[in-house]
């Protein structure tokens, strides 16, 4: 599997062309990294619809329907976050498949349960939502790049 963003960009296009799907993304820590490497490629159209830069937990809320309740219980960075910025990112646009992450890039805001480099990732394909969690090592572009990445990679492997 490609490890550089633009192969795995490129994959991407590739595969979720060949289906006829067009994919979101719903940000977090990345800011909208994840939807600049998509629209990096020329003719992304045709596979990328939109991405939601959901910094706040007012936007995950407001954005991709994500329940306050939810992130007061568990922490913006959670899995049950991560799996509702997903499935929200599907409803809310016209998409067969969306990734979702939520971390802590750095250098401030991390804890002992949830450290600097702590991100959760979520995958909506038509077979559910898929989550996981990584810790990334590095200053905060190391961790941010190493979420697009692991983000898009993530997704070319559910659409395998």
């Amino acid at each position: 599997m490609p490890h550089d963003t633009a192969a795995l960009v490129e994959a991407l296009a590739t595969a979720l062309t060949a289906r006829g799907w067009m994919m979101a993304s719903a940000e977090s820590c990345t800011g909208g990294l994840i939807a600049g490497a998509c629209t990096d490629r020329a003719g992304s159209s045709d596979w990328f619809e939109r991405g939601f830069v959901t910094y706040s937990n007012a936007a995950k809320t407001a954005l991709l329907g994500v329940p306050a309740e939810l992130i007061g219980t568990h922490g913006a960075v959670s899995e049950p976050v991560a799996r509702a910025m997903a499935a929200g990112a599907v409803q809310q646009a016209p998409v067969q498949v969306a990734v979702a992450v939520t971390g802590v890039a750095g250098p401030g805001g991390g804890s002992e349960a949830k450290p600097v480099g702590t991100v959760w990732f979520g995958w909506a394909t038509p077979k559910g939502v898929d989550t996981e969690c990584v810790r990334f090592d590095g200053d905060r572009a190391a961790v941010r790049q190493a979420t697009v990445a692991h983000a898009l990679a993530g997704l070319l492997q559910r659409l395998g």
